[in-house]
C-alpha cells in the first residue's frame, strides 16, 4: 500500500507473489493506493526495479484503496506509517493486521518462536487454503502472535526508520535505494514465513 499505487507498492506486491509463490506458500497479494493514479502502469523506474530483483512487472494497473479490500485482507503492509494510518480509517478492525514493511519486519522475529512452537499443522495478503496441507492456518496463527508483540517491541530508533521514501520523480539512486529496502523488507518476511510453515 503506497499513495498512488505505481512505484513501491505494485514493486512489493509483484516481489511478494513470486517470494511467496517460490516458497510454495499460496496467496492472493494485491495492490493499492491511498490516492491511486487509476488505471496507470508502474513507472518505467519501478517496472525495471521489479524485473531486477526477478518479478514479473507486465500488466499492473493502479487502483484505489477500498474498505472492502482491507477487509478481506489478511494482512496489510503499507510503505509509510501515514499510509498505515489510512488503512485503519478505513477500516479499524485491521489495525490488528496492518503494518508497514519496516515495521512487519522488526516484529517477525519475536512472532515466530511462540507461534512455530504452539501451533499445528499459516502495497494486501489473502492466504488460501490448499487441500493436503494448510498453511494459511499456520500463517494466521503467527499474524496472531505478530500482532500480540506489538505492545511490547521496542520502537525503532528513529519513528520515520518504518517508513520507505517515495521515489515518484526521484533519481536513478532514490530508485535503487527504495528497491533494495524493499526487496530486503519482502525476502524476510517471505523467509518467516516459510520458516512457520515449515515447522508445522
Amino acid at each position: 500500500m503506497c499513495t498512488g499505487n505505481i512505484c513501491r507498492s505494485p514493486v512489493a506486491e509483484r516481489l511478494l507473489h513470486a517470494q511467496l509463490e517460490g516458497a510454495g506458500i499460496p496467496a492472493r497479494v494485491v495492490s493499492a493506493g491511498t490516492q491511486s493514479m487509476v488505471g496507470h502502469d508502474m513507472t518505467p523506474e519501478a517496472a525495471q526495479l521489479a524485473q531486477h530483483y526477478g518479478a514479473d512487472p507486465l500488466g499492473h494497473r493502479s487502483q484505489q484503496l477500498t474498505e472492502q479490500l482491507i477487509a478481506d485482507a489478511d494482512l496489510v503492509v503499507t510503505a509509510t506509517r501515514e499510509h498505515r494510518s489510512a488503512v485503519v480509517s478505513l477500516h479499524p478492525r485491521a489495525s490488528r493486521y496492518t503494518y508497514t514493511l519496516n515495521q512487519l519486519v522488526r516484529l517477525l522475529p519475536a512472532a515466530l518462536e511462540p507461534a512455530t512452537s504452539s501451533v499445528e499443522p499459516h502495497t494486501l495478503v489473502e492466504l488460501v487454503e490448499t487441500p493436503h496441507t494448510d498453511p494459511a492456518t499456520t500463517l494466521r496463527a503467527l499474524l496472531v502472535e505478530v500482532a500480540a508483540t506489538k505492545g511490547f517491541s521496542p520502537p525503532p530508533p528513529h519513528p520515520d526508520d518504518d517508513d520507505i521514501e517515495d521515489p515518484y520523480r526521484q533519481s536513478a539512486e532514490v530508485y535503487a535505494r527504495v528497491g533494495n529496502v524493499i526487496h530486503a523488507t519482502v525476502t524476510s518476511i517471505t523467509k518467516g514465513f516459510a520458516t512457520a510453515v515449515g515447522r508445522r
